[in-house]
């Protein structure tokens, strides 16, 4: 493995933990529990196998999916409901079920909208760059980005902008720099010849586009006198 690749690995494995530890925090924040299927379901996932993670994801869903976990009358858990939909939408993104993940993410929505507001921000954040980062994983890098620009709309905290999707969205800064090399390798018809611009083409009749000589303007009437002494 090249040092570079190390590197790419260890920055994503690193922005999974990032976002695990901030799904971890709301996670005790809602439930008042350290229990979670989260972990495996990361684990699974990042070995290879979307369909352990899947499993696991579900159960952390089933978890927190009854009415008196979240609902309109009870919203105790729905930013760890809405965390475990994102989760489950993320795996199956990324083991080829688009629809069910599709289908997920609508879920994760849902929760969000019954999400405490306190932690409601960071809660979106997590669930839309879980999303947005699976389908960059899958090679939907359009769909990724869309997701990213949805969540900033949507009110995601910095959590979003971990996903990879992120520096895509993001205007890119004008480069002065750049711009004046690029006009300094304009080319250019005129040079200085003793100090004096001049157009190489003028003069040349037979150059494509040339300026003929201007000619010099002489006074008959002095051209037809005889020298004098």
């Amino acid at each position: 493995m090249t040092g570079s690749s190390r590197g790419r690995r260890r920055g994503g494995r690193l922005g999974n933990l990032v976002a695990i530890g901030a799904g971890a925090a709301l996670l005790a924040a809602c439930a008042g529990s350290s229990a979670s299927y989260q972990e495996a379901a990361l684990k699974a996932s990042e070995d290879g196998d979307q369909k352990t993670a899947v499993s696991l994801a579900r159960k952390e869903v089933e978890r927190f999916s009854g009415p008196d976990q979240c609902s309109r009358s009870a919203n105790v858990n729905c930013g760890t409901l809405a965390l475990a939909y994102g989760a489950l939408a993320g795996y199956q993104i990324m083991g080829g079920d688009r629809t069910g993940g599709e289908g997920s993410f609508i879920q994760a929505k849902g929760a969000l909208s019954l999400t405490d507001p306190a932690i409601r921000a960071s809660a979106t954040g997590i669930v839309y760059r879980d999303v947005s980062e699976a389908f960059w994983k899958a090679g939907d890098r359009a769909r990724a980005t869309a997701v990213f620009k949805e969540g900033r709309a949507a009110g995601g905290d910095e959590y979003l902008y971990m996903s990879s999707a992120a520096h895509e969205a993001e205007p890119k800064p004008a480069d002065p720099a750049a711009d004046m090399k690029a006009a300094d390798a304009q080319p250019t018809d005129a040079k200085a010849v003793d100090g004096k611009v001049t157009d190489p083409k003028a003069g040349d009749p037979k150059a494509p586009g040339s300026r003929p000589a201007a000619a010099k303007l002489v006074n008959p009437r002095q051209s037809d006198r005889p020298p004098t002494n």
